[in-house]
């Protein structure tokens, strides 16, 4: 760990992200109701610690060094999190505990948001916060409590609750179904095929399971989200093959329309995951036990 010495106030940091937006030292400190002279005395200071002129003066005015360009990105990060850090404690009482919680997400907020109601009637000293990964890692480097994710069995150093698995169908808007029905589901590429970014293989494995191959199994546009492949289908951009539990409001409205009826069970499963080390924490066991609950 860097010597206190060796760190810069957040005072100077705040001078510093200041005056490069104005570039002027004087409006810096207006900003900040400082003075002109405390912002330029503080600034210096940051350059004699770092060891860099952040800025030079060109014709009265500030202008940003290569130093002061890279710098600026970071003191950016910085200051953002240390806002949302604060907003973030303020936000909850002394007696309120938190449970982090970390979800691929549009799991999250088709399936895990709708339910969460319920917790927060059974918990109401238990606050979530929910944050968008797709992997359980951050578990292991403390940055959420637990963490969903699809998968196959449990990782390292981590205890897992299979949830469900899935099954995959294809979907797009009524308006997109050609006046003749399919024949044979190569023809659905004739739609478009919509491809998402975490499932490479998807269309590929689906026309394999029923003997088929097309060439184009891996053409077709590619989203990173099963959020915007339901939207893109939505909207008559192609047919998507999505986890039927998704979309189950869609085909249940006539949004979305199943072209093909063959629906291809995933080897995969979505899981909770939690440290072994917390699996006795109150709040890690009472969400356990709710997420139990609503799989039944």
């Amino acid at each position: 760990m860097l010597n206190k010495r060796h760190l810069p106030s957040i005072t100077a940091l705040q001078c510093f992200e200041a005056a490069t937006r104005h570039l002027s030292f004087t409006r810096a400190a207006e900003e900040l109701n400082l003075t002109q002279s405390a912002v330029s005395k503080q600034v210096a200071q940051l350059e004699e610690l770092l060891q860099h002129l952040l800025f030079r003066r060109v014709r009265r005015r500030l202008q940003m060094t290569p130093a002061g360009d890279l710098y600026l990105v970071e003191v950016r990060k910085i200051l953002t999190q240390v806002e949302m850090s604060t907003h973030y404690l303020r936000s909850y009482g002394g007696e309120t505990e938190v449970l982090r919680v970390s979800t691929p997400y549009t799991f999250g907020a088709r399936w895990l948001v709708p339910r969460l109601k319920g917790w927060r009637l059974r918990h109401p000293q238990i606050h979530l916060d929910l944050c968008n990964e797709q992997e359980p890692d951050e578990l292991l480097q403390g940055k959420a409590d637990m963490a969903f994710y699809f998968g196959q069995g449990s990782r390292p150093g981590t205890e897992s609750l299979k949830l469900f698995s899935e099954e995959l169908v294809p979907v797009c808007a009524p308006e997109s179904l050609p006046a003749q029905p399919f024949t044979d589901p190569t023809q659905l590429s004739n739609l478009v095929l919509l491809q998402n970014a975490s499932r490479p293989q998807g269309w590929h494995d689906w026309f394999a399971s029923q003997g088929y191959q097309t060439e184009h199994s891996y053409h077709g546009p590619r989203f990173d989200t099963f959020y915007m492949c339901i939207r893109a289908a939505q909207v008559g951009c192609g047919v998507a093959l999505l986890p039927r539990f998704l979309v189950e409001e869609e085909l249940a409205d006539g949004k979305l329309v199943i072209p093909w009826q063959h629906a291809m069970p995933s080897q995969d499963a979505y899981y909770l995951a939690y440290p072994e080390h917390s699996a006795e924490v109150p709040k890690v066991r009472d969400f356990v036990k709710w997420m139990m609950e609503q799989v039944i």
